[in-house]
């Protein structure tokens, strides 16, 4: 099955595969389909009608917390996430009842701990977005999260920061979220310079802001207490990958 890459487009390919009677299924995006060997391929036209109808199954046989964590799998970006999808949907619309707490088998708990895995990065990053005020007054933050996480943290910043204008960037993904004050939207952006570099950041960011970047620091560091230190539990609960877009975890001037 070959689709758009958006989930609209692979509820399709889920309609298409019951429609043809499809049993061995692999997903492929169209950007990078490299069709296996002795495969035939399926190319998949979104359509907002079947993707209703496989919707519309689904939120018959699941809670809304077992639609929200087939979404997250999605998001996930993991190797093989479309396959596992696959499974735990050909498993709800096999049996007649609820089968989010059957976790003898397989499929749903691939599914409930992936989705786990990526909640818990959506919570890290509510949590570790620093934004940086730029000369035109938009409050702008970079991330890098291993999975594509911006459509799960979009409504916390939009009702935590809903008087501000902000950008929030995935470096990685090459897009963002922009609040206008009013509405969300998706924007790509290209940046000449790196993202996160030094350069550009002082070429976009306020004049105050390396002041006010270095009250944080020093905040930062004066509550922490050095007889407490623990830097493995801290790891664990900031892990080394986010450090990069931390002012707190930068070196003082």
């Amino acid at each position: 099955m070959i689709y758009d890459g958006t989930y609209q487009g692979w509820l399709t390919a889920i309609f298409d595969s019951y429609d043809h009677k499809l049993n061995e299924v692999c997903f492929l995006k169209e950007k990078t389909a490299s069709i296996p060997l002795f495969a035939t391929p399926h190319y998949v036209i979104t359509d907002e009608i079947k993707a209703t109808r496989v919707m519309k199954g689904l939120k018959q046989r699941l809670s809304a917390e077992g639609l929200k964590n087939l979404y997250n799998i999605y998001l996930s970006e993991e190797e093989k996430s479309e396959e596992m999808m696959w499974r735990f949907v050909k498993y709800v619309f096999e049996c007649k009842d609820n089968i989010e707490q059957n976790f003898s088998n397989s499929a749903v708990w691939d599914v409930k701990k992936l989705a786990k895995k990526v909640k818990r990065e959506a919570h890290r990053m509510e949590a570790f977005v620093r934004f940086k005020l730029t000369k035109d007054h938009l409050f702008y933050a970079i991330i890098e999260p291993d999975h594509n996480v911006l459509p799960l943290i979009e409504g916390h910043f939009k009702g935590r920061y809903a008087d501000q204008r902000w950008l929030i960037y995935d470096a990685r993904r090459k897009y963002g979220i922009y609040y206008d004050l009013e509405t969300v939207t998706t924007v790509e952006l290209e940046f000449k310079l790196g993202a996160g570099s030094a350069k550009a950041i002082a070429e976009i960011c306020d004049e105050r802001e390396e002041f006010f970047q270095e009250l944080w620091r020093r905040y930062f560091s004066s509550v922490n207490i050095k007889a407490r230190k623990n830097m493995r539990l801290h790891i664990q609960h900031m892990p080394k990958r986010y450090w990069k877009h931390l002012p707190e975890k930068m070196p003082e001037n």
